[in-house]
């Protein structure tokens, strides 16, 4: 294992967020593929939150946080064919990646997220493979 990152947050805080800022915050924060997937959804705040979540997992199992030139856009949730979600690494954040991933290996993520109000989680493991 290469790293582990976790997060929980109150669903509220991102409602509340959102009421106040609205697109400001979002397009700070979220990719346009995301923003575009949460808005089509019948439960968006849920979405967002969870969405938010993930990404605070992902930098914390990155090691960096949100430091060392890693943004928030540059870690992306989408959702596989599966439906599976996933985490994709953009910018300063696939360089730290790969920094991080043996040589020969590739990088594996895994990444849960899941939600019963008022709270959003998501956990974060990233591995190499050869």
């Amino acid at each position: 294992m290469i790293g582990l990152g976790a997060d929980i947050l109150d669903i509220r805080r991102i409602e509340k967020t959102i009421s106040r800022f609205g697109n400001k915050f979002k397009k700070r924060i979220f990719t346009n593929n995301e923003i575009k997937k949460c808005e089509s959804r019948r439960l968006s705040l849920e979405c967002f939150a969870k969405r938010f979540a993930a990404k605070e997992a992902a930098a914390k199992a990155l090691g960096t946080g949100f430091r060392k030139g890693v943004y928030w856009k540059d870690l992306e949730v989408t959702n596989l064919p599966s439906g599976k979600p996933t985490i994709n690494f953009h910018g300063n954040s696939k360089i730290h990646l790969d920094k991080l991933i043996p040589k020969g290996h590739k990088p594996n993520v895994d990444l849960t997220v899941t939600d019963e109000f008022p709270y959003a989680q998501a956990i974060v493991i990233i591995n190499s493979i050869q």
